[in-house]
């Protein structure tokens, strides 16, 4: 596994070794080992998995208090992946992270605690994967605008008309979330 630092610190890019031939491929998606040796020694307590058509944006949700990690994966389809920085404290606040996750490239984004997440989906039947490190928690659920200006997020939309949720049609903008200290 090749472990890639972001331009934030804390989220890290993953890209697993890939074996493949004529019948198909095999990878290693979780190690506990290799993590560990990254530095990104983690406990998992949830796995989930969300299908959706192209242009549905989810997000960006975080947990306060209650926050979780997430590794995250897309095994059909491609998404467009975010991370923002909410913790007040951190020189990095309110800058964003974003990076093509697909099932041809394989790779995995982690978000840790104190970031915001979200994803945009590039293709129909995309198949979302992410393994947490709490349990989800409704009353600690949150979503920070996903197009707030303050963000200034580079979302590929050139031709997606975004899909979202209630809930994300009312996220807060990044002034007026209870970000982490």
């Amino acid at each position: 596994m090749n472990f890639i630092e972001t331009a934030i610190p804390g989220p890290v890019i993953i890209e697993p070794a890939v074996f493949g031939d004529d019948r198909g491929f095999f990878m290693e998606s979780w190690n506990a080992a290799k993590f560990r040796d990254a530095g990104l020694g983690l406990t998992f307590v949830q796995d989930n998995h969300s299908r959706s058509s192209r242009g549905v944006l989810r997000g960006l949700h975080f947990q306060n208090p209650n926050p979780q990690g997430k590794l995250v994966r897309v095994t059909a389809g491609a998404v467009w992946d975010v991370a923002v920085d909410i913790r007040r404290a951190s020189p990095h606040f309110g800058r964003w992270v974003g990076v093509e996750l697909s099932a041809s490239n394989k790779r995995m984004l982690w978000v840790p605690p104190g970031f915001a997440h979200g994803f945009l989906t590039l293709e129909d039947g995309t198949d979302f994967l992410y393994k947490c490190t709490e349990l989800y928690d409704p009353a600690s659920e949150h979503s920070l605008l996903w197009n707030d200006p303050a963000l200034g997020i580079d979302w590929p939309l050139a031709d997606i008309e975004p899909k979202l949720s209630g809930k994300d049609i009312a996220g807060k903008p990044l002034a007026d979330i209870e970000a982490f200290a």
